[in-house]
C-alpha cells in the first residue's frame, strides 16, 4: 500500500468504521462467549433489561431481528435462566419477555465487561472523549431513518467484518 493510499484509508469512513468493528468484535466476542447468542444475546437480554418492549414482538422489531430468530434466541435466554416469557397485563394474547434476578446480575457483569473492552478498544481517546464519541455515536445511530426495519444489524457486522 502507497503512503497515498493510506492516507486515503485514514480519511475514509467505511474504513474506519471497518477498522472499529473489528477490535471491538474480536475482544467481545470474547467476553460474550458463554452468553446464548453472544453479542445477539447480550444486546436482547440489554434491552429486556433496560427497555420496555411490551412484546417478543416489539422486542424484534426494536432490534431489527427477524421474529422467527428472535424466538429461537429467547428460547436460549430462558434455558439459560436469564428472561421469562409473562402474560403481558396489558394485553393478555401477548407474552411480555422480562429480566430473570439472575439475568440481572449476569447483564450486570457483562456490562463491566463490556465496558473495558470498549476503552480498551477506544484508547487513544481520553476518557471524557470516549464519552462523547459514545454519545455522538448513539445520537447518529438513533438518527438514521433510512435504514431497513428487516435488516438484522449483527447480520451487517458479520457481512461487514467477512462473516467470521
Amino acid at each position: 500500500m502507497t503512503v497515498e493510499e493510506e492516507k486515503a484509508d485514514e480519511r475514509d469512513f467505511g474504513w474506519s468504521l471497518g477498522v472499529l468493528l473489528r477490535a471491538l468484535h474480536g475482544s467481545m466476542g470474547r467476553v460474550l462467549k458463554d452468553l446464548p447468542h453472544g453479542p445477539r444475546g447480550y444486546q436482547t437480554l440489554s434491552t429486556v433489561v433496560h427497555g420496555d418492549q411490551p412484546s417478543q414482538l416489539a422486542l424484534a422489531a426494536h432490534l431489527g431481528i427477524d421474529r422467527t430468530v428472535m424466538t429461537y434466541l429467547i428460547d436460549d435466554l430462558v434455558e439459560a435462566g436469564l428472561v421469562e416469557r409473562r402474560p403481558n397485563p396489558a394485553d393478555r394474547r401477548q407474552r411480555k419477555i422480562v429480566p430473570t434476578e439472575q439475568g440481572v446480575a449476569v447483564l450486570r457483569d457483562l456490562e463491566r465487561q463490556v465496558r473495558a473492552v470498549e476503552d480498551h478498544v477506544l484508547r487513544s481517546l481520553s476518557p471524557e472523549e470516549r464519552e462523547t464519541f459514545r454519545g455522538l455515536l448513539r445520537r447518529v445511530a438513533c438518527g438514521v431513518a433510512d435504514v431497513d426495519a428487516g435488516t438484522d444489524p449483527c447480520d451487517v457486522v458479520d457481512e461487514l467484518l467477512g462473516g467470521r
